[in-house]
């Protein structure tokens, strides 16, 4: 009895095998050492290499402004985030009440270990992601995360060499804070809010992924 052999199988080029949220992820963890989890669309590990600072992208757009140093930010429809060092979620319910912030509804949070995050376009990589989708406003570099903003130890500076150079997580939270209020009583103004575009603090401003694009402060 002959036995017929099937043609081996061949991806689709529409596939999964063959979709930029693969290229994305391989990008991740080829080129920065990122984990990444599920897909599509790929979604990276908080809590390993870095935390994430997450608030309102208003607010964000406000902090970008400051002269305050943040390492990479990503913008996720109406949410911004904040790369910052590993294990900084976990402090920022102390951080908030020691700056006297831990009374005010402030939509400020932070995700670390065990969280997730959509991965943005990676650098480079042609933006094929629909509207909405988390771009890069700063992106990272390989080795950035020994420059995210950090909380020093005891009788140290900030920053990875403990000698002031380095980002500081007390000042950026002391910053967001600061703007999260300040959009929040913006949003509340009736006039202000009717004037003001979908995702700004500022009247007939729209905050997309080609604005307040910059360089992320590794050192």
């Amino acid at each position: 009895m002959a036995v017929t052999v099937p043609p081996p199988r061949v991806a689709p080029e529409d596939s999964p095998a063959h979709s930029p949220r693969d290229a994305y992820a391989s990008w991740y963890e080829e080129v920065l050492g990122w984990p990444v989890a599920g897909g599509p669309p790929a979604r990276l590990v908080t809590g390993d290499r870095f935390d994430v600072l997450e608030l309102p992208a208003d607010a964000g757009a406000e902090l970008l402004r400051r002269p305050v140093t943040t390492g990479p930010v990503a913008l996720a429809g109406r949410r911004m985030r904040f790369l910052v060092a590993a294990g900084s979620a976990d402090e920022l319910e102390g951080l908030l009440d020691w700056l006297e912030w831990g009374s005010v509804a402030l939509d400020l949070t932070a995700l670390g270990a065990g969280g997730r995050i959509t991965a943005p376009v990676p650098p480079g990589h042609p933006q094929v992601s629909p509207r909405g989708a988390a771009v890069w406003l700063r992106p990272p570099e390989q080795g950035c995360e020994a420059f995210l903003p950090s909380l020093p130890g005891p009788g140290q500076g900030a920053g990875p060499r403990h000698g002031g150079a380095g980002p500081d997580l007390v000042r950026l939270v002391a910053a967001a804070a600061t703007e999260c209020h300040r959009a929040r009583l913006w949003r509340r103004t009736p006039l202000r809010s009717a004037s003001a575009g979908p995702c700004t603090g500022r009247p007939g401003q729209t905050l997309t992924g080609q604005t307040l694009t910059g360089q992320a402060r590794f050192s």
